[in-house]
């Protein structure tokens, strides 16, 4: 009799087989997901400590060229309290773009929002009723704009290029129209006392850029919404299989972006106490360049808030070293749109790279 553990293993049954060879299936997908989870976050990582190491070199470069001028607490502070403007447009530029999207008419969306929160008969009524209503006015003509530049592009048939062109000169027309090309002074005494000064030592306008860019990162990365705007960016096409309604999730993410310019337009607003036609000039090119340097992908699909956040100061700091160093606006946009150029050259060349 031979010795029963010499005995080669029985064959398996074939359910048994089949059931054996999904498991082993299911574990080399999760471990594939896995690791390629891990390649995005170190990818995500690294890219923000490129970031971080850019924001140091132009401290550097302050500091050697201004000196105590650009390490100064003032000039520090003068530096996040201008980021917070334009990094609450550059936050809902982020939804837009990594949506798949593009919107060139943020800066005369502030414009508009500014002139009809600061219009004689809105300060009265505010006067009369609260100053909340001048908050309330911004957001909804900011919401407004960004609806109709949603429908136009997702029931409209027109391209985001197109249809955002028209919205900046049509808003800023308005805007015109509505101040008389003068600028409106803010005589509501709450409005000031509220928004203007200082918390814990911080301009309570860093406070609300930071407030919006937490809000902004959660709902990018921790919710279905968050999801589904990486989706339509990524693949209209798949998205709208999968059963998601892109039309209708393109529309919020204008509308989104509309809202995050109405807030803007308040901070400006309590920062200058006036509302003007001039307001928001060029803040396309900033939020733009901002969200395409901290790695949001251009052609959508993928999105960054901590990105744009770093973006936003990158651009902030240049401009501060621009300022304190004499060198014109001009030179300023000059060297804005290179670096724009380049961040763009470079995730072209990235999404051509074969992974591994």
């Amino acid at each position: 009799m031979s010795d029963s553990s010499t005995d080669p293993t029985p064959p398996l049954e074939p359910a048994e087989a089949a059931e054996t060879a999904r498991v082993e299936k299911e574990a080399e997908k999760a471990t594939e997901q896995t690791t390629r989870g891990w390649a995005a976050v170190g990818a995500g990582l690294g890219h923000n400590l490129g970031l971080v190491v850019a924001l140091a070199l132009l401290a550097v470069v302050g500091l050697i060229t201004a000196g105590d001028r650009f390490a100064s607490v003032d000039n520090v502070m003068t530096i996040l309290r201008l980021a917070a403007v334009i990094g609450v447009v550059s936050i809902g530029m982020t939804f837009v773009i990594t949506g798949g999207g593009i919107d060139l008419s943020v800066g005369a969306i502030v414009a508009l929002s500014s002139v009809w929160a600061t219009t004689l008969a809105t300060q009265q009524m505010a006067n009369d009723v609260h100053w909340l209503l001048m908050v309330t006015t911004a957001l909804v003509v900011g919401g407004a704009c960004g609806l109709v530049n949603g429908l136009l592009i997702s029931y409209g048939g027109i391209v985001p290029f197109i249809a955002t062109l028209a919205m900046l000169a049509s808003a800023r027309g308005l805007a015109e129209i509505l101040s008389d090309r003068k600028t409106q002074i803010v005589s509501v005494p709450g409005f000031t006392d509220a928004l203007a000064g200082d918390f814990l030592g911080v301009p309570r306008l860093v406070w609300i850029f930071a407030v919006v860019a937490v809000i902004g990162w959660i709902v990018l990365n921790r919710t279905t919404f968050g999801r589904r705007t990486l989706a339509v960016g990524g693949n209209p096409e798949a998205a709208r299989l999968a059963g998601i309604d892109v039309r209708r999730h393109t529309v919020l993410l204008y509308v989104v972006v509309g809202v995050c310019c109405g807030i803007a337009a308040i901070m400006l607003v309590s920062r200058t106490t006036t509302g003007s036609a001039t307001h928001g000039m060029l803040y396309e090119l900033d939020a733009i360049a901002a969200v395409v340097i901290g790695g949001t992908l251009l052609s959508g699909g993928r999105g960054t808030i901590v990105g744009t956040v770093f973006g936003v100061l990158i651009f902030t700091t240049l401009s501060n070293v621009f300022t304190l160093n004499n060198l014109s606006i001009s030179a300023q946009s000059v060297v804005k749109g290179l670096i724009i150029v380049v961040a763009v050259l470079l995730q072209t060349r990235l999404a051509r790279r074969p992974s591994s």
